[in-house]
């Protein structure tokens, strides 16, 4: 019996950490993502949601880690998210620690889910998306704030 508890556990395990990994990363370091994102012109998206939020988990589940798997868009965008009100840490796009609440605030996150596409240098890129109003609509102009960043950073960076 007690192998069996064991073995279960074990599966349980694999099986979280196997989620985890196909979700969207955490923030850890912007600063890094941000080189990344400038090798190839592209941008960084973040998702700041909240673990109570089922909004989030929806803007997560059926757009963000889609479009993670999707090869197409490895050299578009970096995805991240941020835990609003989160006491776990992060390097911003200066380099500065500061947890994923306070960095939150500071870029004046007031609902989740809200998706910002900011450029490699830390610059927001049109407006965020807020909140989630229909799932229908909502992969339109989730692809639109990916393009147009994408095209403010294309057009202002210099060509490899």
């Amino acid at each position: 019996m007690k192998r069996l508890f064991t073995l279960l556990a074990g599966i349980l395990a694999w099986a979280a950490m196997t989620a985890a990994a196909e979700g969207v990363p955490d923030a850890e370091d912007l600063a890094k993502d941000a080189q990344l994102a400038r090798s190839f012109q592209g941008v960084i998206m973040i998702a700041f949601v909240s673990e109570s939020c089922p909004y989030c988990k929806v803007v997560l589940d059926e757009f963000m880690i889609p479009t993670s798997r999707n090869r197409d868009y490895d050299t578009k965008l970096v995805m991240r998210r941020v835990e609003v009100g989160g006491g776990r840490m992060l390097r911003d796009f200066k380099g500065r620690r500061i947890s994923h609440g306070d960095f939150a605030e500071r870029q004046r996150i007031g609902m989740v889910p809200t998706v910002v596409v900011f450029s490699p240098d830390g610059k927001r890129l049109g407006q965020p998306l807020i909140g989630l109003s229909t799932v229908d609509y909502y992969g339109y102009y989730f692809n639109e704030v990916i393009e147009n960043g994408l095209a403010v950073v294309r057009q202002t960076s210099p060509r490899h």
